[in-house]
């Protein structure tokens, strides 16, 4: 057992002067198989910390519902950090951001009528509480006191750039020590002066976020924090990407004399990422600053782990620069294999949906009010007005959140997208009209975290209300079992299709799967979710973890919502995360 606290100038363990030198690794971004792996490469690159965020969405679905099960097992998690020798962070929000859907809070949570959004205001203080006492009820027995690798918790998430309700800030922290939380609690926000004081709270330590100007950055926070020790939450190695723009790299250079010119200001240093993972499933978040943004797949962030746990470039310039402050492991070879190449096709189509529970709706209901992420929107347009009959006609949707595949009696007809600001389109005539509409990503930061998905109304075709709905929402967790109970149709029709392919492994190794002749979707192998993929790009590959893979037969599923150029399933031998400018 151990103990830590900060002192005039220093964090102390056991009463000695302690740096931290951490790197960001989400147990949640990485498969649970390869988390051992990923915290001894930290090792290797000189840290002696590993911190993590905590995504409450992802643990509670539903309210009263925590899960740790798989990629959820915080506590098996942080015990792999203990056992590699190292210490960790924990960041349990309840606001992460992270590029994480909604930043982390849960949709649900915001289906409460008048529920506050990251302030002090009852029903959101009640949930928050319940989830704190959740998380912390892992974190409290593995404390640095108690024999843990935990020596920092944090309060909330750069608060300072959304609000300025101290009293929430100080309940949230107060509900953190109430769950036996007695290491160092630190807040952290960008190097603003605004920002370090809106997002701050006395007694609690201040760090900041930033990736250049080190010396600049580390005397803006001095200034607000006079004593204590100096550290970089988030020192950013890179970046994310969106899809339709570019993939972002940074310098290595560049990374590496900021990383030392922060060493060497003594300050402790948390790499954001060290190694970033994957957005599996639909946990992507977005941006909106004016323009609908959705987050890729990939989490590669240009980090020194690349996203399938590879040493990049950038892991030997870092190590090269800790190596200067801080004694470093040796470091043996790691030559890296190219995945194993070959194609497939894919067969066995199934159009959506199948054996679907249709609802009717006399107002147009949200896709949270549907509980899903994907649904098909039905009405009668024949049945309005006699206008909509003769055509051609207007729609027009208040708005469009996230995307809209529109069908005229099964023919397609054009699509709506938030990201373009659409909201209306013209029929030729009237009919049966389908919309596909999808959830692309949950804003995570700024003033739109929270708001509802699918489609906002009202409708009207010529200004007139479209009232009388179907809806079938999409269970995107079936699909691969699908063929189960259903034969597969040879020739499907316009709108959702599943397909499926098998294939052989000798053995279990990571796999890329090319996906950019497809049109827009998601992949599953063996029911694992890879993820979204976006003929739009930047991302052309989907990145398969080896534990996904089974010795001998293997099974990949395909659910294409649009148009699919190729129906071929091509394995590459690495990733291709798209070009560096447009």
């Amino acid at each position: 057992m151990s103990d830590f606290t900060i002192g005039e100038s220093d964090f102390l363990l056991d009463g000695a002067p302690f740096r931290i030198l951490s790197g960001a690794l989400h147990y949640f971004r990485i498969h649970p198989q390869s988390w051992a792996d990923r915290i001894e490469k930290a090792r290797l690159m000189g840290l002696n910390t590993i911190e993590t965020y905590v995504p409450w969405n992802a643990h509670s679905p539903r309210r009263g519902v925590f899960d740790t099960t798989g990629m959820l097992d915080l506590d098996r998690f942080l015990r792999l950090v203990a056992e590699a020798g190292m210490y960790a962070i924990v960041r349990p929000g309840p606001y992460i951001c992270a590029e994480w859907d909604n930043g982390g809070l849960p949709a649900w949570l915001f289906r409460e009528p008048g529920v506050g959004v990251r302030r002090h205001e009852k029903q959101f203080l009640a949930a928050v509480e319940e989830y704190l006492q959740q998380v912390l009820r892992i974190v409290e027995p593995l404390q640095v006191q108690q024999g843990g690798p935990v020596i920092l918790v944090q309060v909330e998430n750069e608060y300072g750039a959304f609000g300025d309700d101290q009293v929430y800030l100080k309940a949230v922290a107060d509900m953190i020590g109430q769950a036996g939380i007695t290491v160092p609690l630190v807040t952290v926000d960008q190097p603003v002066d605004e920002m370090l004081e809106a997002g701050g709270l006395p007694g609690v330590l201040r760090t900041a976020s930033f990736g250049s100007r080190s010396a600049e950055r580390l005397a803006t926070l001095r200034a607000h924090q006079p004593s204590g020790p100096l550290m970089c939450m988030e020192f950013w190695d890179g970046w994310f990407d969106h899809w339709g723009g570019p993939h972002h790299t940074t310098s290595v250079e560049d990374a590496a004399a900021e990383l030392d010119a922060l060493l060497a200001a003594g300050a402790s240093v948390n790499v954001y990422m060290f190694h970033g993972g994957t957005n599996f499933g639909l946990t992507n978040g977005a941006n909106d600053k004016g323009v609908y943004r959705p987050t890729i797949t990939s989490y590669d962030y240009d980090a020194p782990l690349d996203e399938a746990g590879n040493f990049t470039a950038k892991f030997h310039a870092f190590r090269e620069v800790i190596s200067r402050y801080a004694a470093v492991p040796a470091l043996a070879s790691d030559p890296v294999e190219p995945a194993p190449a070959f194609s497939v096709l894919l067969g066995s189509p199934i159009s959506l949906p199948v054996n679907g529970q249709w609802t009717t709706h006399e107002s147009l209901p949200t896709l949270d009010e549907l509980d899903a992420q994907v649904a098909i929107y039905r009405t009668e347009l024949s049945e309005l007005s006699e206008l909509s009959g003769e055509g051609p006609a207007l729609l027009d949707v208040g708005e469009i959140r996230d995307r809209a595949q529109v069908y005229l009696d099964g023919h397609p007809v054009g699509v709506l997208e938030r990201e373009n600001h659409d909201r209306a389109i013209l029929l030729p005539h009237g009919g049966r009209l389908e919309l596909v509409v999808e959830d692309q990503g949950r804003v995570n930061y700024g003033p739109r975290i929270g708001e509802p998905k699918g489609l906002i109304g009202p409708v009207l075709l010529d200004s007139e209300p479209v009232t009388d709905w179907s809806t079938c929402a999409i269970d995107l967790d079936s699909i691969p079992g699908l063929w189960e109970s259903t034969e597969g149709q040879v020739r499907p029709s316009p709108g959702p299709t599943a397909w499926r392919a098998t294939f052989s492994a000798d053995a279990p190794a990571d796999h890329f799967v090319r996906t950019d002749a497809w049109g827009k979707g998601f992949v599953w192998v063996n029911g694992f979710c890879l993820g979204r993929y976006w003929r739009r790009g930047p991302q052309h590959t989907l990145y398969i973890p080896a534990p996904a893979i089974r010795q001998g037969s293997n099974e990949l599923i395909v659910l294409e919502l649009d148009t699919m150029a190729d129906r071929t399933a091509r394995f590459v031998p690495g990733a291709s995360l798209g070009p560096l400018e447009l």
